[in-house]
């Protein structure tokens, strides 16, 4: 193991860290608002929101590398105004991921929320609480095991995810190749060996996460 797998592997954790950070300040307002809006167009905002779990990664990563390459009217006032280059750079993977990973995160906290019982939000409001109050102080803690399976679930898809980040990211050492890039990349120059490094550390990853969410989840559920 070299150092640029460790240099692989630390971009890769580095990404889904930072992305699924941003996604609990995204992700728990947009699900409580799911959760208890009603308006009209709640079911198209749902399936926009859910779209990325049935959307191929390439259409996706497509429509992202044309929103925000350098001949849009997004990239260029990036660009211009704030001298910001979103395609081919990792502040670009940290955007696709966000918006891929999304559903993730919303569709577990959103379930947790629907699954309270009216009467712990009607209390608090009762003892003088606001909504921000009775939303990080009473409903949060109320769902913890949903709220954790939101953040290991974002983490983890985003260590694995590959159409998106190939589309916007390319294959750069040590700017844009994660390890599921250099997996392929490996497997394409038939350097198995290498491959197989990189395919155990994610499969070993990804078994001691779910391990670890599933026994704090049965714990909380058998109090």
């Amino acid at each position: 193991m070299n150092a640029e797998f460790w240099q692989t592997l630390w971009l890769t954790f580095q990404l889904a860290a930072i992305t699924t950070l941003i996604l609990l300040f995204i992700g728990i307002p947009v699900a409580y608002w799911l959760a208890f809006a009603k308006f009209r167009g709640k079911p198209f905002a749902e399936a926009l929101v859910s779209l990325p779990l049935v959307l191929p990664p390439t259409v996706l990563g497509f429509y992202l590398l044309i929103a925000l390459g350098p001949n849009s009217w997004l990239g260029q006032f990036l660009n211009n105004y704030f001298n910001i280059r979103l395609i081919f750079t990792f502040a670009g993977l940290v955007v696709g991921s966000v918006i891929y990973s999304l559903p993730f995160m919303v569709q577990p906290v959103q379930a947790g929320l629907q699954n309270l019982p009216k009467q712990l939000s009607e209390a608090s409001y009762i003892l003088g609480k606001s909504k921000l109050e009775t939303l990080f102080k009473v409903l949060l803690p109320n769902i913890r095991p949903a709220l954790l399976s939101g953040i290991v679930l974002s983490f983890a898809h985003t260590v694995g995810e590959f159409g998106v980040i190939l589309m916007i990211g390319g294959n750069i050492p040590g700017e844009t190749r994660v390890a599921s890039i250099a997996l392929y990349n490996e497997v394409e120059s038939l350097n198995y060996a290498i491959a197989n490094q990189y395919a155990l550390v994610l499969i070993c990853f990804s078994l001691i996460v779910l391990s670890l969410v599933y026994t704090f989840n049965r714990r909380n559920w058998t109090k």
